[in-house]
């Protein structure tokens, strides 16, 4: 099942604003559960981390930045009046 483009769109901004933060939270605790590795190993780490939580929610994300493809189509000469 496909979601509409304004379903899309809030459910990208709720993994923003709440999933977000709860990742970033969870990825720091992991980290700093293991003895403190080199500074580039942490990069690699984090950099690993900052990608890997967008895969699941790749759908999602797909085409936000795009006009609504569901809007009524105009043909550009504003309203009639």
């Amino acid at each position: 099942m496909a979601l509409s483009y304004k379903a899309r769109r809030r459910w990208a901004l709720v993994i923003l604003l709440v999933g977000m933060p709860i990742y970033v939270v969870a990825a720091v605790t992991l980290v700093g559960l293991i003895e403190r590795p080199s500074v580039l190993v942490e990069l690699a780490i984090y950099v690993a981390l900052g990608f890997l939580w967008i895969l699941p929610f790749r759908f999602v994300f797909r085409g936000i930045g795009q006009p609504d493809p569901d809007a009524e189509k105009t043909d550009g000469q504003g309203p009639s009046v």
